[in-house]
């Protein structure tokens, strides 16, 4: 029965690492991110990764320097939140071009960790592009980028200055581009997407309609 359980803790925290990792990457709506078929397979694998991790430290006694009496719980951190670090010794060498790239076990599951978070990706791409362009249709990007950037982060109350000084970046960049306003102004709206998220942009626009339109 505890064998089980520390399996189970140790997936459990792998997932929980896994979830961390998409949250992180899909600030604007973590919560569709995760809603997705790939998000779980994402999640999943993490799992998987650290059940196999603790079944590996447990066969070769690792002990981490840890007495008797921690040593069950330091193999369950390891384990959980350390996974992919434990994969990562090389099992051969292969030359790619002037590189030499180790192969491990690592190698094999970031591979398919990495075609989950794409796939994440492109369906939270998707769904962004159809929200944004619908959104933002008839706004025009000259008043949107002097009025509705400014709005935004007045609405927000806690995002930190380097996001916001990145964000006015990005949209001095977006400026210098010669690019039609109306794909601009879709752009803008997913940098702010980005930042403040899309409830907070849907707001934004909806109370400065008006002073936007073209």
């Amino acid at each position: 029965m505890a064998v089980t359980l520390d399996f189970a803790a140790a997936a459990l925290l792998g997932i929980l690492v896994g979830l961390a990792e998409l949250v992180s990457r899909y600030r604007d709506a973590p919560h569709a991110a995760l809603y997705t078929r790939p998000a779980l397979l994402y999640l999943a694998l993490n799992g998987a990764a650290s059940g196999l991790a603790l079944a590996l430290i447990r066969v070769f006694d690792w002990k981490f320097g840890a007495g008797a009496d921690t040593v069950r719980w330091v193999q369950l951190l390891v384990a959980g939140a350390g996974a992919m670090a434990l994969f990562r010794t090389s099992l051969f060498t292969v030359r790619a071009g002037d590189r030499d790239i180790a192969v491990g076990p690592a190698t094999f599951l970031q591979i398919f960790r990495d075609a989950a978070d794409r796939a994440v990706d492109r369906l939270r791409a998707r769904a962004r592009s159809l929200q944004v362009g619908k959104l933002l249709d008839g706004v025009d990007y000259g008043k949107a980028s002097e009025g509705l950037i400014p709005y935004c982060l007045a609405l927000m109350q806690n995002v930190p200055d380097d996001e916001q000084k990145k964000l006015v970046q990005a949209v001095k960049l977006l400026d210098a581009e010669p690019i039609e306003p109306a794909v601009k102004v879709r752009i803008l709206g997913l940098l702010l997407m980005n930042v403040v998220g899309p409830d907070v942009l849907t707001a934004a626009v909806d109370a400065l309609r008006e002073q936007l339109k073209t």
